[in-house]
């Protein structure tokens, strides 16, 4: 770790307390997130589950979205995340569809399951067979849908 990681993890920290600024509620859950490309700020953001009424609204999706809006792309490659803490799983393979080439957290999902939150009971869901049920009957549809995709954008190199 180096002084420019800590320099963006305070940042990341930084925004995590924007949930407690004058306010009666809160925008969301103490949780912010900064991403960095080649050394440079390319955006920030911090928990907006409450005031979005969004469940998706976490710091790190929030950072992803703006990063991905400046960027104009949805691939985050050579990108760092530092996040004020652990990823949930949501935002974790948010981060790993978005191609972010590293994590750095501060906090654990223990230390946010001590105040209430549910991110390591969430990573429990991830065991084979508990997180949902397949429906076999619908499978089929479903591939047929997939693979008209596939022949109309990727196949032809538009994705």
């Amino acid at each position: 770790m180096n002084s420019n990681d800590i320099k963006a993890m305070q940042e990341a920290i930084k925004l995590s307390a924007s949930s407690l600024q004058d306010k009666t509620i809160p925008t969301g859950g103490p949780f912010g997130a900064v991403i960095y490309k080649n050394g440079e700020f390319i955006a920030g953001g911090y928990n907006h589950v409450l005031a979005n009424h969004d469940p998706s609204a976490h710091g790190e999706v929030q950072a992803i979205r703006s990063a991905c809006q400046k960027l104009q792309t949805w691939d985050l490659s050579g990108c760092v995340l530092y996040t004020s803490c652990e990823p949930c799983p949501m935002c974790l393979m948010t981060s790993k569809w978005a191609n972010i080439d590293k994590i750095y957290f501060a906090a654990t999902r223990k230390d946010a399951a001590a105040i209430g939150f549910k991110d390591d009971d969430l990573y429990e869901l991830l065991k084979p067979g508990t997180y949902a049920t397949a429906m076999p009957e619908c499978r089929n549809e479903a591939v047929e849908v997939m693979q008209k995709w596939f022949k109309k954008f990727a196949d032809n190199g538009k994705y």
